[in-house]
């Protein structure tokens, strides 16, 4: 008669996430794929890959500098208003969002709000590295020959937290009325 023997047991991260149900571990891999580890069928602590597609990365950021509110004739890296900076020689204006006007304000409330937006992007600019991202089908040049991009920091746009905090519009090509 022979000796009956006992499975081998797991040991390890794998035996230890078996009784944790699901776990969704996030890994790097080529083509943006996500792997974890399942309780259920096919088997207990089976892998299974799903891919979450053709996701497009967001662009480094490596762009860097210290910005001040734009004064004289000479522009080399400053804020003009809430949408329009100077950056290294070169005027930008920011193409995802419309924001108060301060060089010509239609009343007191859109230059005040004007001066508050251009301050936050200001302050948004100096927080760190950012992204300077054309948008597809935008052209690279505005009427006025100015540059144009959306800022971004960690793929997300530094225009949208104008918007978010009332400061700016969404782009829609005509200016609402601040007053």
């Amino acid at each position: 008669m022979r000796a009956r023997t006992r499975p081998a047991q797991d040991t390890g991260w794998l035996a230890a996430a078996r009784g944790l149900g699901p776990l969704l571990l996030v890994v790097p891999l080529a083509g943006f794929s996500a792997v974890w580890l399942t309780d259920g069928p096919p088997g207990a602590g089976a892998l299974a890959v799903a891919d979450l597609g053709a996701v497009a990365s967001a662009p480094a950021d490596r762009e860097s500098a210290r910005f001040s509110q734009c004064s004289g004739s000479v522009r080399v890296t400053c804020v003009v208003d809430g949408d329009t900076i100077w950056y290294q020689g070169t005027k930008i204006r920011v193409a995802d969002i419309n924001a108060p006007e301060v060089s010509k304000p239609d009343c007191a409330r859109e230059a005040m709000l004007g001066d508050r937006a251009t301050a936050r992007l200001t302050d948004l600019l100096n927080a760190g590295n950012f992204a300077l991202v054309r948008p597809a089908g935008t052209p690279d040049r505005d009427k006025y020959g100015r540059s144009l991009r959306e800022l971004h920091r960690n793929g997300a746009s530094l225009g949208a937290v104008l918007v978010d905090e009332g400061l700016a519009e969404e782009w829609g090509g005509a200016r609402i009325d601040w007053c």
